[in-house]
Parts: structure tokens; sequence; C-alpha cells
């Protein structure tokens, strides 16, 4: 006989089939695919707050603004990329 814990699971993996549990090859994916993102946000990241200080000793306020606009778009931009890409890998069998 199944536990109540093991009957809900089953339900749950039936219902939700993202909530399912990831193989071992899907978590080595998922941790890379966090690495390459991670990569990625920091070359951004001290690209433009290169961009940012140029900006703030020239007394540029304006591009300045423009560039943690820019930082901030990135940012969400690059995390939308990830979790899409997760869970593309998630949804693999």
């Amino acid at each position: 006989m199944k536990s109540a814990y093991e009957l809900a699971m089953e339900r749950l993996a039936k219902s939700e089939p993202a909530a399912a549990p990831v193989s071992a090859e899907q978590k080595t994916r998922l941790a890379e695919i966090d690495r390459v993102y991670q990569g990625k946000l920091a070359e951004r990241e001290i690209f433009l707050k290169q961009q940012l200080g140029d900006a703030l000793a020239a007394r540029n306020l304006d591009e300045a603004d423009k560039i943690r606009k820019q930082i901030s778009r990135e940012k969400n931009r690059l995390e939308e990329e990830r979790e899409d890409e997760k869970e593309r890998v998630r949804r693999k069998k």
C-alpha cells in the first residue's frame, strides 16, 4: 500500500507536470543554465557600470539615468530568458 504522501505526490505530478521531480541530468542542466546566465549578467553589469561611471564623471545625469534604466532592463531580460530556458528543461522528459 502507498502512503498518503506518495498518493498526494502522484496526484500533484499528474496535475502539474512542471512540479514533478527532476532527474539528475535535468538538475545538471539547470545548474549549467544558472552559471551561464550569472556570467552573462555579470558581463553586462560590468560593461554598463563602466559606462555609468563615465557618465557620472562627465556629470551627464541624463545619460546616467538612461544607463541605470538599461541595467534594470538587462537584468530583467536575462532573468526571464534564464527562467524560460529552465522551464523548457523541466518540461522535457
